[in-house]
């Protein structure tokens, strides 16, 4: 299991091969990239700063994936996400999942995605013309995590 929380952007090829390597009986990987958009709630956005609590964020991700692993049959996870100062078209957040099927591989990586939108301390301010916003929890976000329980 694999869980950073980084500045650096990551090159999503490079850890689904990592993802992969080394387990001949791995028939599936799920996976999910999260973009920085360039509009919400109609205004445009110029960028993104997010921010976390260093070391209970990482532990939050890894007890999310813990459960995603309690709840399905997978092999690994990988759970990649940025900090700092983003741009409109950089990526945030990866979400990979290997498994023998992809049904196991599939649900994990979603439910992985929507308990990390809804559990996970990152706070996200954006950059509009109108000047900066926090970016409030969706209820949306909180649907998707209910379907869970």
């Amino acid at each position: 299991m694999v869980v950073r929380v980084q500045h650096e952007d990551f090159d999503v090829g490079a850890e689904l091969l990592a993802l992969r390597q080394g387990n001949p009986k791995i028939g599936a990987i799920a996976s999910f990239v999260g973009l920085v958009r360039d509009i919400n709630e109609g205004d445009s956005v110029a960028g993104m700063s997010l921010e976390h609590y260093p070391g209970m964020t990482e532990k939050a991700l890894a007890a999310i994936v813990e459960e995603a692993k309690g709840r399905w049959d997978i092999y690994d996870a990988v759970v990649i996400h940025r900090v700092g100062d983003l741009a409109p078209t950089d990526q945030i957040v990866l979400v990979a999942v290997s498994s023998s099927h992809r049904g196991e591989a599939f649900a994990a990586c979603e439910f992985i995605m929507d308990y990390l939108k809804t559990r996970a301390p990152f706070w996200k301010r954006e950059q509009t013309a109108e000047g900066a916003r926090w970016v409030d929890a969706r209820e949306s976000d909180d649907k998707a995590a209910e379907r869970w329980k």
